[in-house]
């Protein structure tokens, strides 16, 4: 049997400049649009191309459908958390208005989610069980996974056996590409960062 082959591609820099956008729906920028193509480069070849339904990850997923002739997926489970009050914040905001409550969320987002926003064990539940899925209906395909910041972590986190704490830490830039292989043979995560875009 072949080993599944995963590349998780994090959509680049968004139109509005940098905050946590969480379940808005902001367009790639020119530069976007650009780190993702550089990024992607020759990878490949897909079988299928799976995608979050916000438009920085989808209209990239869409170009490279009509690119490549591949069938597209749109899954909703692969959308970024929702932050809740913090939507189109910055940090420097955030932290004007919840003096440490950003610290308590990345330290422990189980117990700490974003005022009004998504409890973390329910992101974290949707984004495994889009995975899982994927995973059980795929089996042996190289898929490309256009997707969030958050749902990579928290897949790669699976992947490498980190607790959740620690997984949210892992650097995961715009318009970086990380590979993962599943074994075949032993089911198990093989986890690698295959590209990341500079610049």
């Amino acid at each position: 049997m072949t080993d599944t082959r995963i590349d998780l591609l994090r959509h680049g820099e968004t139109e509005g400049g940098a905050c946590y956008r969480g379940a808005g729906d902001d367009a790639l920028s020119a530069r976007g649009w650009e780190q993702m193509r550089a990024v992607v480069g020759e990878s490949g070849p897909w079988s299928r191309i799976v995608s979050s339904p916000l438009q920085r990850c989808a209209a990239f997923a869409r170009e490279t459908e009509q690119i490549h002739r591949l069938p597209l997926d749109i899954e909703p489970r692969l959308r970024e958390l929702h932050f809740g009050d913090w939507e189109g914040k910055t940090s420097a905001e955030i932290h004007a208005a919840w003096p440490d409550r950003l610290e308590r969320f990345w330290s422990d987002p189980v117990n700490h989610p974003p005022p009004g926003g998504e409890n973390f064990s329910a992101f974290q539940a949707r984004v495994l069980g889009a995975w899982d899925d994927l995973l059980a209906r795929h089996a042996g395909a190289h898929l490309l996974i256009v997707t969030h910041g958050g749902p990579i972590r928290v897949i790669l986190g699976r992947a490498r056996g980190l607790p959740w704490a620690e997984a949210l830490c892992q650097p995961v830039p715009p318009a970086s590409l990380h590979a993962l292989v599943v074994s075949a043979a032993t089911g198990r995560d093989i986890t690698r960062t295959v590209a990341e875009a500079r610049g």
